[in-house]
């Protein structure tokens, strides 16, 4: 199945959440166990969880993404009020670019208040920051003003590449499965769980997985 992706102000190769709600749409009527969608980045199957008839959870193998480090990182700094990152600022690329910050609390990550005009001055990309609450569990906020989202409550193209930057710089093993919450100031809290596999920068697999509920429901007439 071909999915395209649009946000309010462009067309992404890949994006999380609609893969995975693909999926979940797709997985009732075909009574299938892995659905394999095709993206602009190229082609994710994604496994399916179920309770019964009910899909409880799904997860799905990202492409690899690339990185570099981010020549702007001053200007994200200002943007959103911060005075560095714990570990260097990269940029992934997964289709969507991907910018990761660290910070030293999920209390200060709760507490930003980015500039978002300077923001998109500063990057095209999403800015993604984030701090460890304990253990495997993360607390992140993704800011995209350049692609017209002011933040985003679930990003499931950005927890893959964090996985992948949590591992490549030691903060957790390869093949650590970490716990994303995400949305919880925009009132739509999220879990996504990521999973990277490989070692030092080789990487052979990104995991993410999550779950999706119905919020609308409609239909076309043409």
């Amino acid at each position: 199945m071909r999915i395209r992706i649009f946000t309010p102000a462009t067309e992404l190769p890949f994006a999380g959440h609609p893969t995975l709600g693909a999926a979940f749409v797709l997985g009732g009527p075909l009574s299938k166990i892995v659905i394999r969608i095709e993206t602009a980045s190229g082609v994710v199957p994604v496994e399916l969880t179920r309770d019964g008839p009910r899909i409880v959870f799904g997860r799905m193998e990202q492409p690899i993404p690339r990185w570099e480090h981010e020549p702007n990182e001053d200007a994200i700094f200002a943007a959103l009020g911060v005075a560095g990152s714990g570990l260097p600022v990269e940029r992934y690329e997964l289709g969507p670019g991907h910018v990761y910050v660290e910070l030293g609390s999920p209390e200060g990550v709760a507490a930003l208040r980015p500039d978002l005009i300077a923001l998109e001055r500063a990057t095209a990309d999403g800015v993604n920051c984030f701090a460890r609450v304990d253990g495997p569990r993360w607390k992140t906020r993704m800011f995209a003003p350049g692609l017209g989202v002011a933040e985003d409550p679930a990003t499931g193209s950005a927890a893959g590449p964090l996985a992948v930057h949590l591992a490549r710089h030691g903060r957790i093993g390869f093949g650590e499965q970490i716990e994303i919450a995400q949305g919880v100031e925009l009132n739509r809290p999220s879990t996504l769980y990521a999973e990277a596999r490989g070692e030092g920068d080789r990487i052979d697999r990104v995991l993410v997985g999550g779950s999706a509920v119905v919020v609308a429901r409609g239909e076309f007439s043409f």
